[in-house]
C-alpha cells in the first residue's frame, strides 16, 4: 500500500468535487457519440454535460435516425445539431470535450480515436475502456502525441468513500491486510461476461488500493470444466471473444498482496457479492461496489468467531460509523458530475483525470490477464502482457 498514491487520490477526490461547485462561462463545447440500438448513450454520459459549469452540449451523433431524434428532444437541441455520422460532427464541430457513450465496447477505439484527431482535449467514455491492450496501446500512443485527456466512467473511482477506505487500510485500522478479494454480479452473466461488464468496476477499484498488478493465474470453466476452443463464442455488448460462465483469478500486486477475483453464474447470492473485500488480521472492509452506503468496516480477527451480534459499520465520506455529511456530493459521483467535472479540471491544469486511460487500462490487462493465463493452462501471465490481441482469439 503506497501512501503517494493514498495523497494522489485524495488530491484529485477533492479537486473533483471543488469542481462540481464551480461557476464558471461556458467554455467547454461538448459533443456527444451515441448510438441507439449498439449501446445507446451509456448510464446518463449524454445528459450529465448538461449540470456542469463549463459545458456546452453543442452536437450529437446517432447512426439511428429515430434514436438521434430522440436524443436532440432530451437534450434541448435543433434538428440541425444532430449528425448520422459522428466523424462528420467532429469535423463540422471541433468539440474541446467529447462524450463516447455507447455501452458496446467495439466502438469505443474508433470513437475515441476520432475524437482525438479530430483536436478534442477531452473524452469521457463508458467502461468498459477498450477490448483489448493493443487498443489501450493505440488510444495512450493518441494521447500522448495530440494532448488529450481521456477519462473512463468507472464512478466508483470518484467516491469520497475510497479515499477513507485507503486511509483506514493506512492506519492499519484492520491490522495487517492479508488478501483482497472480488467479485462480480455473479447473474446469468457469470463467468467471462461479468469479468467485463461488472468486474472491470471491480479490478478497477481494487488498482486503487492495491496498485498495479505483477501477474496473473486463473481457470475459465463452462458448466464445471475447463473452456476449451469450440466454448468461445462473440459476446453481447460487442465485448468479442468470450467464454466460460465460472472463473477463478488470482493476482499478484506490488509488495505480494494477493489479490482474487470470483465470478460464478447463477452463484445464488442476489447480487450481494458484487464488490470486495479487504480482508485484514484485525478487521474487514466490505465495498458493495454502487451500492449507497458504498462500504462497511467488520471489526475484528475475521477467523475468530464472534457473537452473534457484531456490527457492519458504514463507511461514509466523514468516517466509520457516521452519518453522510454530504448526500448530495454522493449524488454528483453516481450520476458522473465529479468524474466530468474533474474531466474538466484535468484539462484545465494539464494533470491526468482520476480515473484516466492509462488507469483503465490496467483493468483492461487484468481482464485480458485472466484470458491469458487460461490459454495457458493456469500458468501465471506477468504484466504488462506480452500478447496483446485477445488472448481466447489464440486458444
Amino acid at each position: 500500500m503506497d501512501r503517494r498514491q493514498f495523497a494522489a487520490l485524495s488530491a484529485g477526490l477533492v479537486a473533483a468535487a471543488h469542481a462540481v461547485g464551480q461557476s464558471e462561462s461556458n467554455s467547454f463545447p461538448v459533443a456527444v457519440i451515441g448510438h441507439t440500438g449498439r449501446g445507446d448513450y451509456g448510464h446518463g454520459l449524454d445528459t450529465v454535460w448538461k449540470r456542469i459549469p463549463g459545458a456546452s452540449i453543442v452536437a450529437i451523433a446517432d447512426a439511428n435516425p429515430t434514436g438521434r431524434q430522440k436524443e436532440l428532444q432530451k437534450l434541448g437541441l435543433d434538428a440541425s445539431a444532430g449528425y448520422a455520422d459522428y466523424r462528420e460532427m467532429l469535423a463540422k464541430t471541433s468539440p474541446r470535450i467529447v462524450a463516447v457513450c455507447p455501452r458496446h465496447v467495439d466502438q469505443h477505439r474508433d470513437m475515441i480515436l476520432a475524437a482525438i484527431e479530430s483536436g478534442a482535449k477531452g473524452i469521457y467514455v463508458e467502461k468498459p475502456f477498450v477490448r483489448t491492450p493493443r487498443e489501450a496501446d493505440q488510444v495512450l500512443a493518441a494521447c500522448a502525441e495530440h494532448g488529450t485527456k481521456v477519462a473512463v466512467a468507472h464512478r466508483n473511482r470518484y467516491h469520497p468513500v475510497m479515499k477513507v477506505v485507503a486511509d483506514l487500510i493506512a492506519e492499519k485500522r484492520i491490522g495487517r491486510v492479508l488478501e483482497i478479494r472480488g467479485r462480480g454480479k455473479g447473474d446469468r452473466r457469470g463467468g467471462g461476461e461479468d469479468l467485463w461488464v461488472l468486474g472491470s468496476h471491480v479490478l478497477n477499484m481494487i488498482t486503487v488500493l492495491a496498485g498495479k498488478p505483477q501477474s496473473c493465474s486463473a481457470m475459465l470453466m463452462q458448466d464445471g470444466r475447463p473452456v476449451t476452443k469450440q466454448d468461445v463464442r462473440q459476446g453481447g455488448e460487442g465485448l468479442g471473444p468470450l467464454a466460460g460462465n465460472e472463473l477463478h483469478a488470482r493476482f499478484l500486486f506490488d509488495g505480494g498482496l494477493t489479490v482474487y477475483f470470483d465470478s460464478v453464474a447463477n452463484d445464488g447470492t442476489a447480487n450481494h457479492g458484487f464488490g470486495l473485500q479487504i480482508i485484514g488480521s484485525e478487521g474487514t472492509i466490505a465495498i458493495q461496489a454502487d451500492r449507497n452506503p458504498l462500504a462497511y468496516l467488520i471489526p475484528g480477527n475475521p477467523f475468530q468467531r464472534r457473537d452473534a451480534g457484531s456490527r457492519w459499520l458504514p463507511i461514509t465520506s466523514g468516517g466509520v460509523d457516521v452519518a453522510e455529511p454530504n448526500p448530495e456530493l454522493i449524488h454528483r459521483v453516481q450520476h458522473h458530475d465529479v468524474a466530468a467535472s474533474d474531466l474538466v479540471q484535468a484539462i484545465r491544469e494539464n494533470r491526468d483525470p482520476l480515473c484516466s486511460a492509462a488507469e483503465a487500462t490496467l483493468t483492461v490487462e487484468m481482464i485480458c490477464g485472466v484470458f491469458e493465463s487460461h490459454r495457458q493452462a493456469g500458468a501465471a501471465v506477468s504484466f504488462p502482457l506480452a500478447e496483446r490481441d485477445h488472448p481466447l482469439l489464440a486458444l
